[in-house]
């Protein structure tokens, strides 16, 4: 419950709950995948909620119930926000935010808002922008904040923290957009230092958008490229052979220290092994999630040391999905932690608290509940 809000001290009412979702990003249709996924399990005994959804370009609309609760893959494709939407705005109020709709020269269906809930991935929502927004306007809201958000957006900046608290990870390499213009050969030599295959990635991009696996250093220019029409800043990291590919959920607590769920792992049945766009999104596709991983006990909990390490380290809050590489003599490095996983009913976040117990709609809440506790401003 808002503080201040004296006509709903010790009533019975529901929270209200902004879902924003969609964004100006490569992970538009994720995302909205996403939110079909969390409307529908949302519990309507503890929650009202007003959908805006971001649109490629930018515009917030207002979107309704039925629309977003629709959003599917049908035969291949995936759903987008409709830009020709009423446009919505956010309102700052005395204690906290409302969100209205616009028509013609007035604000309509003016509503107060309790609790955010941004299902956005990539730049522009899953970086500490929308969370920078929220701020601004006194409103809570799920997950990190704005620095963690930020540098767990940014691989290069995540890999860089990792290292500052002694995380392990893969050797990598940061190649700015400055350092590309002014001197590719120079970045092509550090890059040839590390051992091939090379996955050339934006930094800032996610859901395996613009990633090349590369092996010729003749190829690197094009992969660099094709990388940075995501985002002009790219890494290049080494690949690591022989190793699995496991992934471990992290939860924050109200009174403690977050939990990590057993880890899950994907298998890949391709020869590359590699887990692009269509592999994890789309169906009939040559990939399993093994939930738990078939892993000795031991390597287990290094599994979930490390995640949990991770998300503390970071600074992260509410949700994690912590990405790692276990190699057969037990070994653990650390890939990447994502703030905003893909959470839809079959993603491996939810699924792997499914496998604890914990079910989709009890995630949910249990998320929006984390927010709701926490407090405005500074913390």
């Amino acid at each position: 419950m808002v503080e201040g809000d004296e006509t709903r001290k010790g009533q019975n009412v529901r929270s209200r709950v902004l879902l924003v979702f969609g964004g100006d990003s490569s992970e538009h249709e994720i995302s909205c995948l996403t939110a079909g996924g969390v409307l529908r399990a949302l519990d309507r005994e503890r929650f009202d909620v007003t959908c805006v959804g971001i649109a490629k370009g930018g515009r917030w609309v207002v979107v309704d119930e039925e629309t977003v609760t629709s959003y599917a893959i049908v035969d291949a494709s995936l759903p987008t926000v409709d830009a020709s939407l009423p446009d919505a705005v956010l309102i700052r109020t005395a204690s906290g935010a409302d969100v209205a709709r616009v028509d013609g020269d007035s604000l309509v269906g003016r509503t107060p808002i309790d609790v955010a809930f941004a299902l956005l991935h990539g730049p522009f929502g899953e970086d500490g922008t929308i969370q920078g927004l929220f701020e601004m306007m006194g409103v809570r809201y799920v997950g990190a904040g704005v620095l963690s958000s930020a540098v767990c957006q940014d691989k290069g900046a995540m890999k860089q923290q990792f290292a500052v608290h002694g995380l392990p990870t893969g050797p990598y390499v940061i190649v700015t957009d400055a350092e590309w213009r002014t001197d590719a050969d120079a970045c092509l030599a550090r890059i040839g230092e590390l051992a091939s295959p090379w996955f050339v990635k934006p930094a800032r991009g996610g859901s395996s958008m613009g990633i090349t696996r590369v092996t010729a250093l003749d190829d690197l220019p094009a992969a660099i490229a094709e990388a940075r029409t995501y985002d002009p800043h790219v890494i290049v990291e080494q690949g690591i052979i022989g190793a699995r590919e496991v992934e471990c959920a992290v939860l924050g607590s109200l009174d403690g220290p977050p939990a990590a769920s057993l880890p899950g792992e994907i298998d890949v049945h391709t020869e590359s092994r590699f887990y692009d766009f269509a592999t994890k999104y789309l169906p009939d596709q040559p990939v399993s999630l093994v939930i738990p991983a078939d892993l000795p006990d031991d390597v287990i909990g290094r599994v979930r040391d490390l995640a949990v390490r991770a998300f503390v380290a970071l600074g992260c809050e509410g949700l994690a999905r912590v990405d790692t590489f276990v190699f057969p003599n037990g070994d653990v490095i650390l890939n990447e932690l994502n703030t905003m996983p893909g959470f839809t009913s079959t993603s491996m976040y939810p699924k792997l608290w499914e496998a604890a117990g914990v079910a989709y709609t009890q995630l949910v809440t249990r998320l929006l509940d984390l927010a709701l506790a926490r407090s405005v401003g500074l913390r």
